[in-house]
């Protein structure tokens, strides 16, 4: 078969440079010869497919706003370090930005085609939604979670207030004056944790097991809503924890993921209708 050089057909150099990208995540030039055979095959195949696909009746009328262009360009260029190592990735393969922006446009023309093939597959029914979720109910169990504040004090022996004493002393005077109603922890924890949550009020939001340093896990999960642990020990300093709410185990409801669902079904039924499009056309 007599196959252009990629000088010779600036689709295949782009091909080239948009496959290594995706495949190996570095530019042409930085492929090894196994990386670059399998690079090669790709895009030579691509290229055929591609010329069928934009032959074919389905690609009448399908254009490319200069727009779509223009950000699809700034977003190839956004995966080198700066403009010149894109432009020497160009140059050295005897490709200049105004041919690529072509070979773009071509590229950006043939998924419009797909898209618009894609588009014939027939809706994602209600039915279908919840036959999906009722065969898969284990993909929407949900862990039990806690609603979690935080006060971290930081120990600095540096400091005299960040001493572990002196650290230990703050949170212990803060826990009886939790305990005692004399003060909100949200306020506390604004006022004197060390942690990013203080700007709002000690809250680390819902967590489940495994997302917390031990030491803190064994004491929330034992805590119910309202209740304040003892101070509490980490490589990253001392801490009270409040636990605002208890959240069980249990089972997604399917109002919460019918929108998921849906999204995830029209993918697939998207992609297979593509696929078989493309067969068809690669065999007729």
């Amino acid at each position: 078969m007599n196959m252009q050089s990629p000088a010779q057909d600036p689709d295949l150099t782009y091909l080239r440079l948009r496959t290594a990208l995706e495949c190996f995540q570095k530019p042409w030039g930085d492929l090894d010869e196994g990386q670059r055979e399998t690079v090669r095959t790709r895009a030579h195949r691509a290229r055929a497919i591609g010329a069928r696909v934009l032959a074919s009746p389905q690609a009448f009328g399908v254009h490319v706003p200069e727009e779509t262009l223009d950000h699809a360009l700034a977003e190839i260029r956004g995966r080198y370090p700066d403009a010149a190592a894109f432009l020497r990735d160009l140059h050295a393969q005897g490709f200049d930005e105004p041919a690529f922006r072509r070979a773009l446009e071509r590229d950006l023309r043939l998924e419009a085609v797909l898209d618009r093939v894609a588009h014939r597959a027939d809706p994602v029914t209600e039915v279908e939604v919840e036959l999906f979720y009722h065969l898969h109910l284990e993909r929407f169990h949900r862990p039990e979670t806690r609603g979690v504040r935080q006060i971290l004090v930081t120990v600095n022996p540096d400091f005299p207030e960040n001493t572990p004493k002196a650290a230990r002393r703050r949170l212990t005077r803060m826990v009886r004056a939790l305990r005692r109603g004399e003060a909100r922890f949200e306020d506390l924890a604004a006022r004197h944790s060390e942690c990013p949550s203080a700007l709002h009020g000690g809250l680390l939001g819902r967590v489940p097991r495994g997302t917390l340093f031990p030491e803190l896990e064994r004491a929330l999960f034992t805590l119910q809503p309202g209740e304040i642990s003892p101070v509490l020990e980490t490589e990253v300093g001392l801490h009270l924890l409040r636990c605002d709410e208890v959240i069980p185990a249990g089972t997604v409801p399917l109002d919460q993921v019918r929108g998921r669902i849906r999204t995830q079904l029209e993918k697939r039924r998207r992609k297979a209708c593509q696929r078989a499009w493309l067969e068809a056309l690669m065999a007729s």
